[in-house]
């Protein structure tokens, strides 16, 4: 039965990707695309410290804070981000889906986007809520989004635009874990599995019922 049930998630996914690429992908020409790089080869990061913070919303600005007594999942990336933040955001989604009704309502899920020349609040609005109703998407100026990666210490790097003007942004694939109390708990590496997601969500769901 767990194998049928793997395989059913597994289908689900790839129909997820299938349809994203229908509707969101806009592929550059091959000699740009860049996938991710390994973190070294991305300029260092601070030792993350988290921290709140308040970007631009769908709506308007929206804070950290506003999901106090939430468990918050941030990921860093951008819209036209060929693979790495299609697949980083499936298994988010697939994560929360798999959590009880009443836990749902206790976490929060955030796509800050690395690229915010290009991902308005009004294009984000449209691409968040395709992999999860309630994923939402945040932006800012270059100046605040530099600021909200190196506290939580991600790493990106814009790469230089091709004849036509496109271009790719390197950046890291952590997904960073934010406590009920607003302070980050921890990170959880690219590809990690929505049943991992889910461990680590509940531990830190109990812990702040224990307080």
């Amino acid at each position: 039965m767990r194998s049928r049930g793997f395989l059913i998630a597994i289908i689900a996914l790839l129909a997820a990707a299938l349809l994203y690429l229908a509707v969101f992908w806009d592929p550059l020409p091959q000699r740009s695309i860049e996938r991710i790089v390994a973190h070294g080869q991305l300029p260092p990061g601070t030792a993350p410290r988290g921290g709140d913070f308040v970007l631009q919303g769908p709506q308007g600005p929206v804070a950290l804070a506003d999901y106090r007594g939430k468990v918050v999942l941030i990921y860093f990336g951008y819209t036209w981000c060929p693979d790495v933040c299609p697949t980083s955001l499936s298994l988010l989604a697939q994560a929360i889906a798999d959590l009880e009704a009443a836990e749902r309502e206790r976490v929060q899920p955030i796509f800050i986007s690395v690229d915010p020349e290009r991902d308005t609040p009004a294009r984000l609005k449209e691409y968040a809520p395709f992999f999860h109703p309630a994923l939402i998407g945040l932006s800012g100026s270059r100046e605040q989004i530099a600021a909200v990666a190196s506290a939580y210490g991600s790493s990106y790097q814009k790469q230089p635009p091709n004849a036509e003007g496109n271009y790719a942004v390197d950046h890291s694939s952590a997904t960073y874990v934010v406590d009920p109390q607003g302070r980050l708990a921890g990170s959880l590496p690219h590809a990690s599995s929505p049943a991992q997601i889910v461990a680590f969500v509940r531990q830190q769901l109990a812990a702040g019922e224990a307080r």
